[in-house]
C-alpha cells in the first residue's frame, strides 16, 4: 500500500496528489445532483397545477415537506450501513462506484414525474448516498496515511469541491426545472451523477490498490492491535442496536406514508397517546440506555470525554432542526412571499452579479481541470475525456443562460437562486474562519457551538422581522429579497462556527476504538435534525393560518438563541469533560 501512496504523490497538481483531484470532481458530480434534486423536490410538489411549468400542487406544504424530512433523515442514516459494507465487502472504489449507478438510478427514475417512480427515485437516493458518502472520504484519509501534516489542505480541496457542486447544482438544476421543465431539472442531475461515475472508474489505475476490496487478514491485526476487543458489544448491546433500528427506520417511513396515503403502521393508542408516538418514545429510551450503558464501561477520562461528545451531539439536533429549512420552508418563502421582479438597472445589476458568480467559479474549476490533464492524460486519458465531456456540458448550459437572461428586459429571479448563497458565502467566508481557529483569539468549543446557534437564530430574527407586515393565514406576498439574502448569510456564519468543529471535536475526543459507533452516534443526531426540520416546517401553513408567517420564523429564532445560552453556560462543564483536548 505504501508504494500506491508513493505513485500517487509523484504526479502533483497544486502540491497534491492528482487522484485527490479525481476525488474532487467525483464529489463535486455527485453534490452537484444531490443539491439539485434538493433545491427542486419540495418546490416541485408544491408548484401550481396549472400553467407553463406545472407541478403537484394537490400535496399540501405539510405532505412535502414530512416526504423530505424523511428523506433527508434518511442520507444521514445509510452512511454507517455504506461504510460497514465497504469496509467488510466491497472495498472503497467499488462502493462508489455502486453507490454513483444506484443515484443515477434515482434520479432518472424522478425524471418520469410520477408518484410511484418519485418514492423508488428517492429510495434508489438513499441507497446510493449511503454506499457512497462515508466511502469517498475514506479513499482520501487513505491516499494521505504518513502525511498527516498534508491532509488538512486535501480536506480544504475536497470541502471545495463539495461547494462547488452544490453551487451549480442548485443553480442549473434550480434554474432548468424552475422555469422549463422538472422533469429537465432532475434528469440533468443524473446526467452529471452518471458522468461522474464513469470518470471515476476510468481513472481507477491512478489509484493503484488504495480504496481496494479489503484484505480479512488485514483487517484482523488491525483489530488486535487497535485493541477494539476492549469493550466488545454484548448480546444486549446488538438487540438493543438491532430493535431500536428497526422502530426508528418504521417511524421515519410511517411519517408520510400517514400524512400522504393515510397509512398508519402504529395504528393503536396507549392512553392519551398515539401509537407513533409511543413508538419513538420507546426507541428513544433503549437507544439511551445502549448509549450511556457503553459509556460507563470506560475508564474516567475517556467516559467523560463522550460524554461531552453526546452533549455536542445533542445541540446539533438543534441546529440542523433550524438550518435545514433552507431545503423546505425557505425556498417556500422564496417562491410565494418574496419579490423577485426586478427591472432597469437593478434587473441589469443582478445579471452582472448573477454572471460573475457563475463564471469565475466555473473559470477557476476549468483552470484546475487543465492541470490535472497535463499530469495524467498519458495515464488515464479516457477519463479525462469524459471529465472534459462534463465541462463542455456545464458551459453550454451556462453560456445558453447568460444570454437568455440578458435578451430579458426584466428579470424574475428564481426562487431556487438563493439557494446558492449558502455555498457562495462559505466558499468566500471559510478562511477568514479558519484563521480564527488557528489563532489566540480561538474561542473553546462550547462557545463556537453558541455563536453557530446564536447567528443561526438571529438569521431567522431578520426573516420574522422582514415578514412582520405579512397578515395572518395569507398565501403569497413581496418582501424584499434583502431579508432573505441576510438570512442566509448568517445561517452560513453560523454553520461555519459548528458544522466542522463538531467532526473535528469527536475525531479528538473519542479512541479509536469507539470511533465508529460515535460516529454513528453523530450521524444519527443530524437524522434527527433533519426530520425535525421537516416536522416543524410542515407547521409553516397551521402557524401562518393561526397567527402569521412572523411568528412561524420567531420558532427558529428563539429555541436555537435559547440553546446557544444554554451550552454556554455548559462551557465549564464541558471544559471539564474534556480534559484538557482544545
Amino acid at each position: 500500500m505504501s508504494t500506491d501512496i508513493e505513485n500517487l504523490f509523484k504526479d502533483k497538481v497544486l502540491g497534491h496528489p492528482a487522484g485527490l483531484f479525481i476525488i474532487f470532481f467525483t464529489e463535486m458530480w455527485e453534490r452537484f445532483s444531490f443539491y439539485g434534486m434538493r433545491i427542486l423536490l419540495v418546490i416541485f410538489l408544491t408548484a401550481p397545477l396549472f400553467g407553463e411549468n406545472p407541478g403537484w400542487a394537490d400535496w399540501p406544504r405539510e405532505h412535502a415537506l414530512a416526504l423530505f424530512g424523511t428523506y433527508a433523515s434518511l442520507l444521514y442514516l445509510t452512511p454507517i450501513l455504506g461504510g460497514y459494507i465497504a469496509d467488510k465487502i466491497t472495498g472503497y472504489r467499488w462502493a462508489v462506484v455502486i453507490g454513483c449507478l444506484i443515484m443515477t438510478l434515482g434520479h432518472a427514475s424522478m425524471a418520469f414525474e410520477t408518484e410511484t417512480t418519485l418514492y423508488l427515485g428517492l429510495a434508489f437516493l438513499v441507497i446510493g448516498t449511503g454506499l457512497f458518502k462515508p466511502n469517498i472520504t475514506s479513499i482520501i484519509s487513505e491516499m494521505y496515511e504518513g502525511n498527516d501534516a498534508k491532509k488538512d489542505g486535501a480536506y480544504t480541496i475536497f470541502y471545495m469541491g463539495v461547494n462547488a457542486g452544490a453551487f451549480f447544482g442548485i443553480m442549473l438544476c434550480g434554474y432548468l426545472g424552475e422555469n422549463y421543465s422538472w422533469a429537465l431539472g432532475f434528469g440533468l442531475a443524473g446526467i452529471f451523477m452518471f458522468l461522474g461515475m464513469i470518470m471515476f472508474w476510468l481513472a481507477k489505475d491512478l489509484f493503484g490498490g488504495i480504496g481496494a476490496k479489503p484484505n480479512k487478514e488485514a483487517k484482523k491485526e488491525v483489530v488486535l492491535k487497535e485493541g477494539d476487543k476492549l469493550n466488545p458489544f454484548t448480546i444486549v448491546d446488538k438487540v438493543l442496536i438491532a430493535t431500536t433500528a428497526i422502530i426508528g427506520f418504521a417511524w421515519l417511513i410511517n411519517d408520510p406514508m400517514s400524512k400522504i396515503g393515510d397509512v398508519n403502521l402504529f395504528d393503536f393508542s396507549l392512553g392519551n397517546y398515539e401509537g407513533p408516538t409511543v413508538m419513538i418514545v420507546f426507541a428513544v429510551i433503549m437507544f439511551l440506555y445502549l448509549i450511556i450503558s457503553r459509556i460507563l464501561r470506560y475508564n474516567t477520562t475517556v467516559r467523560d470525554r463522550m460524554f461531552a461528545v453526546a452533549i455536542f451531539a445533542f445541540f446539533t439536533i438543534f441546529f440542523w432542526a433550524a438550518f435545514e429549512q433552507a431545503a423546505g420552508s425557505l425556498n417556500i418563502f422564496a417562491r410565494d412571499y418574496t419579490s423577485r421582479d426586478l427591472s432597469g438597472s437593478s434587473a441589469m445589476i443582478f445579471k452582472i452579479i448573477d454572471t460573475i458568480l457563475t463564471v469565475v467559479p466555473l473559470g477557476i474549476i476549468t483552470w484546475v481541470l487543465y492541470l490535472l490533464f497535463k499530469k495524467t492524460f498519458s495515464k488515464i486519458g479516457f477519463s479525462n475525456v469524459v471529465l472534459s465531456i462534463s465541462f463542455l456540458i456545464i458551459w453550454g448550459i451556462v453560456i445558453w443562460k447568460l444570454n437568455k437572461e440578458f435578451s430579458k428586459d426584466t428579470t424574475e429571479v428564481g426562487a431556487t437562486w438563493f439557494g446558492i448563497l449558502n455555498s457562495f458565502f462559505i466558499i468566500a467566508l471559510a478562511p477568514l474562519f479558519s484563521k480564527w481557529w488557528e489563532s489566540k483569539y480561538n474561542p473553546s468549543a462550547a462557545f463556537k457551538y453558541g455563536f453557530g446557534l446564536a447567528l443561526l437564530g438571529f438569521g431567522f430574527g431578520l426573516l420574522a422581522y422582514g415578514s412582520s407586515n405579512i397578515p395572518q393565514g395569507a398565501k403569497t406576498a413581496s418582501v424584499s429579497m434583502v431579508w432573505l439574502i441576510l438570512a442566509y448569510l448568517f445561517h452560513t456564519l453560523g454553520e461555519l462556527c459548528l458544522s466542522p468543529v463538531g467532526l473535528s471535536y469527536l475525531s479528538k475526543l473519542v479512541p479509536g476504538r469507539m470511533i465508529a459507533f460515535m460516529f454513528g452516534i453523530w450521524y444519527l443526531a443530524i437524522a434527527i435534525g433533519q426530520k425535525a426540520a421537516g416536522t416543524v416546517g410542515g407547521m409553516i401553513d397551521e402557524v401562518t393560518a393561526n397567527y402569521n408567517l412572523s411568528t412561524f420564523f420567531l420558532i427558529f429564532t428563539i429555541i436555537p438563541i435559547a440553546a446557544a445560552g444554554l451550552i454556554m453556560v455548559l462551557n465549564p462543564l464541558l471544559k471539564k469533560l474534556m480534559h484538557g483536548v482544545r
